[in-house]
């Protein structure tokens, strides 16, 4: 009956966890976190700029198509700004026809430059401004779209 009765004082005893075990765990998962953080943002903001890169080509290319095919009988074109990618109708923005507005949001952390207005020629496809979209993230990543004098986008 003693024997029994100092195992159990003797299991009692060593259950738990130190306060050293507490404070390694936690500062493990500390570390954990702090190198995760910065790498899911670069992560992010990457995925952003392909994104965003992704939608201007093939808005890009719809604007092309829609124009070739004379939808309406009008010139199809497209308006990249802060925060938004707009795929209207008509030979130029500030004339479009609002109710066939397509309008993409573009994340605040990307600034667009270069060409911020394309409109594409009726029945050809051609557009009448060629040059680069660059798309540029907070932290200076860069995306550039090229359109050339026959409507080929590369990115």
């Amino acid at each position: 009956m003693e024997n029994t009765s100092k195992l159990l004082k003797k299991n009692q005893n060593n259950s738990g966890f130190t306060l050293l075990e507490v404070l390694l765990s936690v500062a493990i998962i500390a570390l954990i976190t702090g190198i995760g953080i910065p790498i899911y943002q670069s992560f992010q903001t990457r995925n952003d700029l392909d994104i965003a890169a992704n939608t201007i080509a093939q808005s890009l290319r719809r604007a092309q198509s829609l124009s070739q095919a004379s939808d309406s009988d009008i010139s199809w074109g497209l308006r990249v700004q802060n925060g938004s990618i707009v795929l209207f109708q008509g030979s130029s923005y500030g004339t479009r026809d609002t109710t066939f507005d397509e309008i993409f949001d573009l994340p605040q952390s990307i600034t667009p430059s270069g060409v911020s207005e394309i409109v594409y020629s009726k029945f050809f496809g051609e557009p009448q401004a060629i040059g680069t979209i660059t798309l540029i993230s907070d932290t200076n990543e860069t995306r550039t779209i090229t359109i050339n004098a026959k409507g080929t986008i590369t990115y």
